[in-house]
């Protein structure tokens, strides 16, 4: 079973960066398409990013984009959500999760399995 690990989370003061990882121990990890996904204290899993296989796609949520890029290291079985100008409305523990492939830039709303445990991540003064 693909098994992910989410770390890099943190405290991190409003206009600053961190980078997610999300890694497998499988190289199976690498036939997935994998999603970023948020979720605040009262409020409803967010879908934040998406990268297709070989990352030959990505799709953001309109909240981080232009702000946040997802990426994957294929030999390492990490995939990475580089998190940069961050806000205090990003604060959220985030998770990884995979779905099968499928034709076509991958989408957050498609089934995700393989949930990680999460990370937190506070932006905060």
């Amino acid at each position: 079973q693909l098994q992910l690990v989410e770390s890099g989370g943190g405290l991190v003061q409003p206009g600053g960066s961190l980078r997610l990882s999300c890694e497998s121990s499988k190289y199976a990890v690498n036939s997935y398409t994998i999603g970023w996904f948020r979720q605040a204290p009262g409020k409803e899993r967010e879908g934040v990013a998406c990268i297709n296989v070989r990352g030959s796609g990505t799709k953001y949520a309109d909240s981080v984009k232009g702000r946040f890029t997802i990426s994957r290291d294929e030999p390492k079985k990490i995939i990475y959500l580089q998190m940069n100008s961050l806000k205090p409305e990003d604060t959220a523990v985030y998770y990884c999760a995979a779905s099968p492939p499928s034709p076509g830039i991958c989408t957050v709303d498609s089934e995700y399995y393989n949930w990680g445990q999460g990370t937190q991540v506070t932006v905060s003064s």
